[in-house]
């Protein structure tokens, strides 16, 4: 299988997406013409230029690096992410979840190394190996295209852009805008921009790799909806959100005949609107490669009529990784609603209120410290569960346990199953949907042997893993397929 270190090495390839601009490839690789000095999307609508002047390189930055300006036609700040990274998940993968997080622009390359325990040098040299430059020109990068979506899509003033996007000063905007851009900020800015609505909201656009099988998506979200955090409505998701500096709320929709949502944010704060704007990302599956899905899952006469059936199935992600995993532990052996219930019971206990509540939306989500604060007696929780959220709640403050898409895998499952009131079932869950991890497979489910079991096929784990071997990477794919079936 083609990776995102190299797919752009294979001319011939990445030639081939390019004359017949195969939507596949958008994101996985950038496309700069020598002639012009410019870099593009695999997908731009421009003549396609001869052979003998393209180069191919594996990230924006790269392209950037090497002294080629973004397209302005074809915007390619506004392109999905590569999925290869999460199918990884090595360190160089972690490196770039935690830079697309902003962690560079707060921490710097050694906060960087020091979260994934290594050197600056040896984490810059496997990033320059893998896609062409080190963490410092991929958080320029980064903070320039986030940048450029503000200018493209917001009415909001400059200076507001430049620290929303992680800019320390303008000067430093400016010049990475020229650079990346070939001109100064206030020039991309051609259009009048819509305003705001007088509601305060901010609304941006999503990019995908089309299809995108969203009604069962949101179906998905709606049945686990969390009362007084979350709700879908209408076609809309919505819910609140806390982070470190960024509070508020955030509204996701689909945008007819575009291959893109609406994100609506309502914060506090937009220093994080970068790491907010990614959990978004995570939350609906944005970045997977669908036709790359199909093509190993449809081989697989179990799977190929959902497949085809369901076109781009998206696996759900999280807004954070810490909810995620409480609420898998809460919804074990138990209905989807009773979850529901004991986990609003704790959120009105334990989460802080909003200042204005908006219809069913009222609470933040408790954090790990409030949980370990607080009195959980008397929620209609067993003893067993409530020493099992605890021990959860401690290992994240106490431990290091990982549990956002930078995480180790192996290392925080190894955690996971340490702690009491988790099995293989859970932590694989937590991988699933907190982790990215695609090939993830909670091998003792009750709904996968309900549809081996439907399809004359043996329902022990052992025998559901040995099947599940055809469907790698993408075991966690095949899961939600079958769930679906049920």
């Amino acid at each position: 299988m083609e990776t995102a270190s190299t797919i752009h090495t294979d001319f011939d390839l990445c030639y081939r997406a390019l004359l017949s601009r195969d939507a596949r490839f958008d994101g996985r690789f950038f496309t700069a013409v020598t002639t012009t000095g410019i870099y593009c999307r695999p997908i731009c609508p421009a003549t396609t230029p001869l052979e003998q002047h393209v180069r191919f390189y594996a990230c924006a930055a790269a392209a950037e690096a090497a002294g080629f300006r973004a397209c302005r036609r074809c915007h390619p700040e506004a392109s999905p992410g590569s999925p290869d990274w999460n199918v990884r998940a090595d360190l160089v993968a972690r490196a770039l979840h935690l830079i697309a997080d902003g962690v560079v622009n707060t921490e710097g390359v050694r906060g960087l190394a020091q979260r994934l325990s290594v050197s600056e040098r040896h984490i810059h040299r496997e990033l320059v190996a893998e896609v062409g430059v080190g963490p410092l020109a991929l958080a320029r990068s980064r903070r320039a295209q986030t940048a450029r979506l503000l200018l493209d899509q917001t009415s909001l003033s400059l200076t507001t852009i430049a620290f929303s996007a992680g800019f320390n000063s303008i000067r430093q905007f400016n010049e990475s805008m020229q650079a990346a851009f070939g001109c100064a900020p206030s020039e991309l800015r051609q259009r009048t921009c819509p305003a705001n609505n007088g509601d305060g909201k901010l609304t941006l656009r999503l990019h995908y790799r089309p299809p995108l099988a969203l009604d069962p998506l949101l179906a998905y979200l709606e049945r686990r909806a969390l009362p007084g955090i979350e709700e879908v409505s209408a076609g809309c998701y919505r819910r609140t959100v806390a982070f470190q500096r960024s509070r508020g709320i955030i509204e996701i929709e689909p945008i007819a005949g575009k291959n893109a949502l609406l994100v609506h944010l309502q914060l506090n704060d937009l220093s994080e609107l970068g790491l907010i704007v990614q959990r978004c990302r995570q939350l609906f599956d944005l970045d997977a490669d669908p036709a790359a899905i199909a093509d190993i899952l449809g081989a697989d006469p179990l799977l190929a009529s959902l497949v085809e059936a369901q076109p781009g199935l998206r696996i759900p992600g999280a807004i954070n990784g810490f909810e995620l995993a409480l609420r898998a532990i809460l919804g074990q052996q138990v209905s989807i609603a009773g979850a529901r219930t004991l986990c609003a019971r704790m959120v009105t206990r334990c989460g802080e209120k909003i200042s204005e509540p908006q219809g069913s939306l009222t609470h933040f989500f408790p954090t790990p410290e409030q949980i370990l604060a607080a009195d959980l007696q008397g929620l209609g929780l067993t003893q067993a569960r409530i020493q099992a959220i605890q021990a959860l709640a401690r290992a994240v403050v106490t431990e290091g346990l990982g549990l956002e898409r930078d995480a180790e895998r192996e290392r925080t499952n190894a955690q996971l199953l340490s702690l009491p009131g988790i099995g293989p079932w859970t932590a694989s869950y937590i991988a699933m949907r907190a982790l990215g991890d695609p090939n993830a497979l909670p091998a003792t489910d009750l709904g996968l042997r309900h549809a081996f079991e439907a399809h004359g096929l043996k329902t022990d784990a052992r025998s559901i893993l040995s099947y599940a071997e055809k469907w790698r990477p993408w075991r966690a794919y095949a899961t939600h397929y079958l769930w679906n079936t049920l």
